[in-house]
């Protein structure tokens, strides 16, 4: 009998990646979506839509989340499902709460009460450290800079108490910025891209853009979720870090988008100071070395490589 496992959030970049990595290992996937009509383009890509069961799931329900995890049995769960756009959270406060830390909750709670013996993973975030001026680990100061990072790290907590009072098998990757062809263009690099590109075969429009001082620790998605399965399966029941270890600027990562592109991002891209994001975080950068001792993975894809597997993707549509 083929080993099972539930993704919750399965449609979105990195449940997708996720659900195809997990298929090719033979696992039998069950995976969730928020969404009663939910596209299906993402899974549609990786050619794996009609490979396993997508249900709806209400992770604010209780007991359809209770139902589904002892109807399936798996023995991973894979908690992916949540309002991810930190702009969006200053505006959807309450729905960003809900959608992070009682889906946590319910998820936990409903496991302790069917005594689920499996792993369960919930995908966490750098935002909770906020501005790092060196790598951050898990020891680092918290500085909550919005609401969806007040959830997470409201999460995190939450897993953390399960597994210590409760004995759960449940742990939290805490996920910095990480990137892939699947990426929905409200996400800053692949706006670049795409607009870049659009700019390339002739268009005057500009790259409105705001504070492009920033730097994050970039990586690529479908090495992500190798971590996640390192870290859920790893009988350490312990939380990391998923990061590269550098960090690069807004700027530099425009101007490496255009270099390849041969233009001159000077000429195309306007910076709006209206635009700036209030309590922005001006640089976030992890510290890898822990995930590598203990599990021994690290990424491998540099950002030069990413762009270019961006830049690719985007062209041969």
């Amino acid at each position: 009998m083929k080993p099972k496992s539930i993704v919750l959030g399965c449609t979105g970049q990195d449940g997708s990646y996720l659900c195809k990595s997990l298929l090719d290992q033979g696992f039998d996937v069950v995976g969730t979506t928020t969404k009663k009509y939910p596209n299906l383009e993402r899974l549609s890509t990786l050619k794996i839509t009609d490979k396993f069961k997508v249900l709806y799931c209400d992770l604010e329900d209780f007991d359809q989340i209770k139902k589904i995890i002892n109807k399936i049995n798996p023995i991973e769960i894979y908690n992916l499902s949540a309002q991810s756009s930190v702009g969006s959270s200053f505006k959807k406060p309450i729905e960003t709460h809900k959608s992070i830390v009682n889906a946590t909750l319910n998820i936990l709670e409903a496991c302790r009460e069917l005594n689920f013996k499996g792993n369960i993973f919930f995908a966490g975030s750098s935002e909770i450290f906020g501005s790092t001026k060196i790598p951050a680990n898990l020891n680092s100061p918290i500085d909550l800079r919005s609401p969806y990072a007040t959830a997470k790290y409201q999460s995190f907590l939450i897993s953390k108490m399960y597994r210590k009072i409760y004995q759960l098998n449940c742990v939290t990757g805490i996920l910095f910025n990480h990137e892939s062809p699947l990426r929905d263009e409200k996400f800053v690099i692949k706006k670049i891209i795409n607009k870049s590109i659009k700019i390339k075969k002739g268009s005057k429009e500009k790259l409105i853009l705001g504070d492009i001082t920033i730097k994050r620790d970039w990586g690529y998605a479908k090495e992500y979720v190798e971590a996640f399965q390192l870290i859920n399966r790893s009988e350490l029941n312990r939380d990391y870090l998923i990061c590269t270890g550098k960090s690069h600027s807004l700027q530099t990562i425009i101007e490496k988008i255009f270099n390849k592109l041969n233009l001159d991002w000077t000429d195309h891209v306007e910076v709006r100071r209206d635009l700036y994001r209030s309590n922005e975080i001006e640089s976030s950068l992890g510290d890898p070395k822990q995930i590598y001792k203990d599990l021994g993975w690290k990424s491998k894809i540099h950002i030069d490589e990413l762009i270019q597997k961006l830049l690719d993707d985007e062209i041969h549509k």
